[in-house]
């Protein structure tokens, strides 16, 4: 095959991150020739699997340092952002990654000539006061100032095999005699699921999705924090009671959780103010044709997805029913 036969290629930055794998997979099997450009490429051969032979290549790369966000995207014809930070550690501040991590991703496709793909959150808001919303939505308006067409995806929280919240809900329910509920758990999500926001960016990357336009994604189904939690219970064969804490109080805990070195914090305060507001579509973006039914994509039930991964928190196994 000559050079300019070979398939386009695309460049995913997080790559091997929860969301970034499974938008390798996705694109993989369109057959597009991927580079995952991530920090420790060592450690993302997990990936090779997914392509066929050669289909794969890993670069290293840091949206913190500008010329490795430029060596990645090299030859690239269009470009994936997949990284997202939930809470600062070390060097990796909200702003560093989100904003100014966006912006330069954008700077390298504009100047490769290459489209690009983003991915941002529900809730992105440039005067927000929560640090990650304000990150994401200073990250957007970078992004559309460099790459006007570039496309914008915003999901609600994202679940899946390797998600942050069922998982780690359920993981807590294995010791914990009682379960938290932030603000009373009346907080209103629309979880969806990752393959579905995975389908979403191979279609931006295949051309078929408007340019220059920011869509938001959401499940079929609009649940709140409680109802998401008893929804899990419910999965993996618990009963725990579910104990409302308030705002204050949440966000005291999630302070002194951040000064614990060496530990991610199950709780932060800057989490805590992203729980007082809904994370749902807004009804701008229903009314624009903005969301997955214009995209064509039916997104999956959560209780048809969890029981595919959370079975191995049952108390007597996978394959055995008995509530504790």
């Amino acid at each position: 095959m000559s050079l300019s036969n070979l398939p386009p290629q695309v460049t995913v930055f997080g790559g091997s991150g929860f969301v970034g794998r499974h938008v390798v997979r996705a694109l993989a099997r369109r057959g597009y020739r991927i580079r995952v450009a991530v920090r420790r490429p060592d450690l993302a051969g997990f990936l090779q699997p997914l392509g066929g032979l050669g289909q794969i290549s890993y670069v290293q790369a840091n949206l913190r340092y500008r010329d490795s966000v430029d060596r990645a995207v090299q030859d690239a014809d269009h470009v994936v952002n997949c990284v997202g930070i939930l809470f600062e550690k070390g060097r990796n501040r909200f702003d560093a990654v989100q904003d100014f991590g966006a912006r330069a991703v954008a700077e390298a496709a504009r100047a490769r000539g290459a489209t690009l793909t983003h991915i941002s959150a529900i809730g992105a808001d440039a005067q927000s006061p929560s640090g990650y919303a304000r990150s994401k939505g200073r990250g957007e308006l970078a992004i559309r100032k460099v790459l006007p067409e570039a496309v914008i995806l915003r999901p609600s929280i994202i679940f899946g095999p390797e998600d942050g919240f069922f998982n780690k809900f359920a993981d807590m329910s294995r010791f914990a005699p009682v379960l938290p509920l932030v603000g009373g758990g009346h907080t209103k999500f629309q979880p969806v699921y990752v393959a579905d926001v995975a389908e979403a960016v191979a279609l931006a990357v295949d051309g078929k999705v408007a340019k220059g336009t920011t869509y938001e994604l959401g499940g079929p189904e609009i649940l709140t924090f409680r109802q998401c939690i008893e929804l899990m219970l419910q999965v993996i064969d618990r009963k725990r009671p579910l104990v409302s804490l308030p705002f204050g109080v949440a966000s005291l805990i999630g302070s002194l959780s951040t000064l614990v070195p060496f530990v991610d914090p199950p709780l932060t305060a800057d989490q805590v103010k992203l729980l007082r507001l809904d994370n749902i579509v807004s009804d701008e973006a229903k009314k624009d044709g903005r969301t997955f039914e214009a995209l064509g994509i039916a997104p999956a039930l959560v209780e048809a997805i969890l029981p595919t991964y959370l079975v191995r928190y049952r108390p007597k196994g996978q394959f055995t029913r008995g509530t504790i």
